[in-house]
């Protein structure tokens, strides 16, 4: 199923660069995020506002970063989790759930694997770390209700994965959604006329 994405401004300028320069698309970095839920109640997951300094500051994201060298895309999940919300977890026991690339008309580009897995018990996420200004448990209808309320900024993926998420309804019935996902197949958003379609 396709969709269209309405783009701000500044994005259309550079759609619109990228076409005319006829430069190849930047390479993309490999990178990693974690979607934590905690197995108890309702799903909820755990989100972040990105502090302003950092890439895509003022987003509201998953805790995650680009691989390092000599690392798997699971260990820098894990990695990256540790040093976000200082959550010790096993990259073995990661699900993977999607894989997304920026468009080709970014100068920064990422493929990003997107894993899931159960807050850890006795687990309790940092308030704050150096790479947010702010953090929230919230059930994937409720981060969606404000990002369509304006409250929170969110780009494509988190979006779609919070969808998704609400759709699954928990955490074993998104765990078991999650075996069945071509997980490995990139989503791979393209410009069309000002818009981005996305294929999910």
């Amino acid at each position: 199923m396709a969709e269209l994405w309405s783009l701000p401004a500044p994005m259309v300028d550079r759609m619109r660069r990228f076409a005319e320069s006829g430069e190849p698309p930047a390479v993309p970095r490999v990178a990693a995020t974690v979607v934590m839920i905690k197995p108890d109640g309702p799903m909820r997951v755990y989100v972040m506002r990105r502090a302003s300094a950092m890439v895509f500051g003022g987003v509201w994201a998953f805790p995650g970063g680009s691989v390092e060298p000599g690392e798997t895309p699971p260990e820098a999940a894990a990695r990256e989790v540790a040093e976000e919300a200082g959550v010790l977890l096993d990259p073995a026991v990661l699900t993977p759930w999607s894989r997304w690339i920026t468009p080709e008309f970014e100068p920064r580009r990422f493929d990003t694997y997107f894993y899931l897995v159960a807050l850890p018990p006795g687990a309790d996420p940092r308030a704050l770390t150096e790479e947010s200004d702010a953090t929230a448990w919230v059930t994937p209808a409720e981060a969606l209700d404000r990002h369509a309320a304006g409250e929170w900024s969110m780009l494509p993926p988190t979006v779609v994965t919070l969808r998704q998420l609400a759709e699954a309804g928990d955490l074993a019935s998104a765990l078991a959604t999650a075996a069945s996902r071509p997980a490995a197949d990139p989503i791979m958003p393209r410009a069309i006329d000002g818009k981005l379609v996305i294929d999910v």
